[in-house]
């Protein structure tokens, strides 16, 4: 088992209970769970995830904001980030960039994969 942890930041709860078996069982991965932007950031900065899968659409503050706030961080502007959202498809490769995020998934996403999906946006 490696040591990897993984922020997970999506307002939804089944979301966020089946990628953390995902990445858990199938990735062997640690992962911790935050149900809005607000709570990502504070983990993020306090926890220092190796990666961070973020939902782009959720209350109070979107993904866009979350990761302009995550980037003008010292403490966690380094942290990968890969989009898991059901708007993935509305992504070009130059959007991506330009967002700075490793790659982004479609919801609904394929569990068996979806750590090797990971993994492999993330060159690990």
């Amino acid at each position: 088992m490696n040591d990897k942890l993984i922020l997970v930041v999506d307002d939804e709860i089944t979301v966020r209970e089946v990628v953390q078996i995902c990445l858990e069982d199938l990735g062997g991965w640690r992962v911790l769970l935050a149900p809005s932007a607000q709570h990502g950031l504070k983990l993020a900065a306090t926890e220092q995830p190796d990666a961070i899968v973020l939902d782009i659409s959720m209350p109070g503050m979107d993904g866009f904001a979350f990761l302009e706030r995550l980037k003008g961080n010292p403490l966690s502007r380094s942290i990968p980030v890969v989009l898991l959202t059901a708007k993935a498809l509305w992504f070009t490769q130059h959007q991506l960039e330009q967002l700075k995020v490793a790659g982004a998934i479609s919801k609904p996403f394929n569990s068996l994969t979806l750590s090797q999906t990971i993994s492999t946006m993330l060159g690990w």
